[in-house]
Formats: structure tokens, sequence, C-alpha cells
């Protein structure tokens, strides 16, 4: 997470991060250049990969960790026959392997084996740690350990040769999955071998591609009119909006407010129910879990600010 001298800003952006750059330096970016004294994202995307990644200004970085449990989806372009140390075209070349024909219906009866609930082991390129050291340190240092699998979850997927040698693929998985993981063992059980060689992803929990902003354009709002590229900060409210929501008069949304729990109002949710909290004029006070008396318990509360856009 960022934490700089500036302006507070709070908010979300969704940012089209483009190729070649890390997710922690294009959020530096956008930081430096709104001006946010406090920024973080939602979960990394590797230099290799482009599109959706999350940024949460001021309090909206509150909100970002319940952001890191949501699904996911992804385009990416596996190549069959060649095999890499991190799985990804960025790797050294490990082998390479002759790509047999593949009909559709092999094709489709591979795929549906890796639909759904199912144990994958990361890859040794990841930030995942052993014994306190990353793991892709210790891949660099040529050094391999045992990692432990993981359970994940493929929601859907698809795939369409476009080339003898290329797969086009469409994800839709759980948190913790590699996509990297996933093309390696797809190429295994092709029995030829397969690396990403590109990767995209298009949504994240409620957010989708086509509210995305670039970088360039973020500059060129910034460069242009004052002001003019808050039109792509999105309000905190929106990383939660599969959340039920309750609303507080003036009284409960004081004591809440302090951190105390206040009637929720609902009866129709069980306890333990994640919840937005709305005070008058639907201003978002935080958020709360719901108890087994139906009262809204104050998990995270916001700083209630005027300006700093």
């Amino acid at each position: 997470m960022a934490r700089r001298r500036g302006r507070d800003i709070d908010g979300i952006i969704l940012l089209d991060k483009p190729t070649g750059v890390t997710s922690n330096r294009a959020l530096r970016r956008v930081a430096k250049l709104l001006d946010a004294r406090k920024a973080g994202h939602t979960g990394s995307l590797d230099p290799l990969a482009s599109g959706l990644l999350v940024l949460c200004f001021g309090e909206a970085t509150k909100v970002s960790g319940w952001l890191l449990d949501a699904d996911k989806r992804y385009t990416a372009m596996a190549r069959l026959g060649v095999t890499t140390d991190s799985a990804d075209a960025d790797g050294a070349v490990l082998d390479r392997r002759p790509v047999a024909d593949i009909d559709a219906q092999r094709l489709e009866s591979i795929l549906a084996a890796f639909r759904g609930p199912q144990q994958q082991i990361p890859p040794m390129f990841s930030a995942l740690k052993h014994n306190g050291q990353r793991l892709h340190e210790l891949a660099r240092a040529g050094v391999e350990v045992d990692r432990p699998p993981r359970a994940v979850t493929i929601n859907a997927l698809d795939g369409e040769l476009v080339d003898d040698d290329r797969l086009a693929l469409a994800i839709d998985c759980s948190k913790g999955t590699y996509v990297r993981s996933l093309v390696a063992d797809i190429g295994e059980a092709l029995g030829c071998g397969a690396h990403v060689e590109a990767l995209r992803r298009t949504a994240l929990g409620p957010f989708v591609e086509p509210d995305m902003v670039s970088l360039e354009a973020l500059e060129d709002a910034v460069g242009d009119t004052p002001g003019a590229w808050q039109e792509w900060l999105q309000p905190i409210d929106t990383a939660l909006v599969d959340r039920p929501d309750v609303h507080l008069d003036a009284t409960a949304a004081r004591r809440f407010g302090h951190g105390q729990a206040v009637a929720a109002g609902r009866t129709d949710l069980p306890d333990k129910t994640l919840l937005r909290v709305y005070g008058p004029g639907r201003v978002l006070l935080g958020i709360a879990t719901m108890d087994a008396d139906g009262q809204a318990v104050p998990r995270r509360l916001l700083v209630q600010r005027h300006g700093g856009g």
C-alpha cells in the first residue's frame, strides 16, 4: 500500500494495467499522478498480464480486503508444445514437445476435467512465501521447494484452438487461482505442455472491463482539465454492491460511528451477514456484521470527509 504526502482522495479507479509493468509500479504511477495520500490495490497482476487492476484510494482501502476474496475472469492465450520455468512467456524454456492434432471433442473432455473445485499447486514463480522467503526469489536462485496444494474453483472454462499450437481460453475462477498453473496443467493433460503467452483480466467481483481507464487516458485527463479524472473515480460502495444494505437514522448513525452495535432493522438476513451501513443522505458509514440479535456490529468504520477530490 502506498502512503505519501498528498491529498485525501476516497474512491476506486479501475485501471487497465498495461503489459510490462508491475502492479505496484502502476499503483505508484497513478497515486503520484493524482497526488493521492493513500492508495492500494486488490490483488496483483503479473507484469506480462494486462487488464483490470482495482486501485483503492483513501477510505476505499478499508474495503479492499473483501475484494481479495472475489471471483475473477481472464482471457488467456496458451502456447502449446513449450514449457517454461515460470509457466509464462517471461520464463526460460524447459522443454519443447510436438503438438498432436487436437479435435474439439478431446479438447472439451480435457477442459471439463478442470472445471469445478480442485486442488492446485502454486507455481514457484509466485509471491507466496516459504520459511519467510518469496517463492520467486527461491526460483530465481535455482531452488525448488514443495508447495502444498490449495483449494480453488474454476467456475467456467472454455477454449478454442486458434492455431496449431495456440489455445485461446476464457476463465472464470475463484481467489487464489493461478492461471499459469492452470495452463501448464492443461498442457500436460494434452500431452504437449503449455505456457501462458498472453493474459488479460477482464473482471474482478462486481467490476468489469468496460469501466476501466488506461494510464494514458488518466494522464491526459489530469493534464487537460483539473478534476477531469474524477469521472473514473467510483464510490467506495461499488465494491460492496453484492452485500445487503442497512440504513440508519441520525441517532443510530451516530452510535454506529462510535463503534457501537445498533439495530439493523432487517429480519430477512441470517447472523454473520456482511452489511453495507448507511446514514442519513445515503452516506456510507462503514461495514458491519449482523449478529444473532439482529444488530449491525461495526467491522470497519469510514472517516467522513468533505472535499479531497
